[in-house]
């Protein structure tokens, strides 16, 4: 079994063997595991753990570690990884913030970084580095995506709206790359903002025709239960991040019909997804969310570069970790040149099934899409 310990006393973490033992690879998870956000980090630890468990991977040795969503924690925790744990892979973090002020200088010492969630354009484009893999998608792709959907819904006015912090900025940049009608407001939000009075009473004064919003974790369930209490009757839609399953169980109805993109769905019709649902039901009797489903194939990335390459040989995995020969919960799965996925993004629609608010898919909405700032990449 994986070995799994923190590097501090009251770290949250499922302990899947104990003791330490030697192992062949030693990852460093750096995440969000406590006040806001922590279940998104929770749920990318608890699908890449699944995945290692399910393997038997017992050559691999996983250090935990919390950031509580501060950059400068998270580059102490970074350090202390590389410097002290002398680990051969980093992985974890939610936040783009932090990932640009720590994968940059870990790639650099000759670490490797997959990111299991955050894609931030800078890490896509010119600051792209041959350590550096993204099994999730890069930031802008699931707004990209409901750009297409508001144009195919017909929808000609838009107002738009997310945090004030680089996942945000590349958000609404994706939106309205691909949204053709007029965009009448753009706002940008506090991170961690639970007060959206102001911004629901500027929705209702726009009259547009829908209302786009990203507000990933606790700031999109304040906001879609006070957007429902005040009974504004613009339709929403937003990405994947606003109506995720970390999200809808808190929410519930005033998240009825609503429709949101996403590269992955409970419902998506594979084998590899199925198996994955059900294994992660089974382990911690909770329907898995987007979260999980990265953190999973993130940790299958690995296992996978791992059959053909060991770590030591820097050059020989780096290759096995660009061939993605994994079987990937969401399907189609390849890198683009700038280690980014090609991968399909549907549309999906928030539904009750046996008395649990979850997506299901309605169908494609961006096909082997992959995000545009490869092209600045000299991969």
């Amino acid at each position: 079994m994986t070995v799994l310990r923190s590097l501090l006393a009251g770290t949250c973490a499922l302990a899947l063997a104990a003791g330490a033992q030697a192992s062949d690879l030693k990852v460093g998870f750096l995440s969000t595991l406590s006040g806001g956000g922590a279940g998104l980090g929770v749920d990318i630890r608890d699908g890449f753990l699944l995945a290692l468990d399910e393997a038997g991977a017992d050559d691999v040795e996983v250090v935990v570690e919390d950031t509580q969503r501060k950059p400068e924690v998270a580059v102490q925790v970074a350090d202390e990884f590389i410097q002290r744990e002398e680990v051969d892979v980093l992985t974890g973090i939610v936040f783009s913030n932090i990932a640009l002020a720590v994968v940059p200088s870990a790639v650099n010492q000759g670490k490797f970084y997959i990111s299991p969630n955050a894609g931030p354009s800078q890490l896509a484009g010119r600051g792209c580095h041959e350590n550096y893999f993204n099994v999730a998608w890069q930031n802008d792709a699931m707004h990209e995506a409901a750009g297409a959907h508001a144009n195919d819904a017909g929808y000609e006015s838009a107002f738009i709206m997310a945090p004030n912090y680089p996942a945000g900025q590349d958000g609404l940049t994706g939106f309205k790359r691909f949204y053709e009608g007029e965009v009448v407001s753009e706002v940008y939000t506090r991170l961690g903002q639970t007060d959206y009075a102001a911004e629901i009473a500027q929705i209702r004064a726009s009259e547009a025709d829908v209302a786009y919003f990203f507000l990933p974790g606790g700031m999109g369930i304040s906001f879609l239960k006070q957007y429902a209490d005040a009974g504004v009757d613009i339709p929403l839609i937003g990405p994947g991040f606003s109506f995720d399953q970390t999200i809808l169980p808190a929410v519930g109805d005033a998240a009825a019909g609503v429709r949101n993109t996403s590269e992955w769905s409970p419902d998506l019709d594979t084998a590899a997804n199925a198996a994955f649902v059900e294994g992660f039901r089974a382990a911690y009797d909770r329907t898995p969310s987007m979260y999980a489903a990265q953190g999973y194939d993130a940790a299958q990335l690995l296992l996978s570069a791992m059959e053909t390459a060991d770590v030591s040989d820097a050059d020989a995995f780096r290759e096995a970790l660009r061939a993605a020969e994994f079987e990937s919960v969401r399907g189609a799965f390849r890198f683009a040149p700038n280690q980014h996925p090609i991968q399909d993004i549907y549309v999906r629609e928030v539904v009750e099934r046996d008395g649990v608010w979850t997506n299901v898919v309605v169908g494609p909405s961006l096909q082997d899409h992959s995000d545009v700032y490869g092209a600045d990449c000299d991969l």
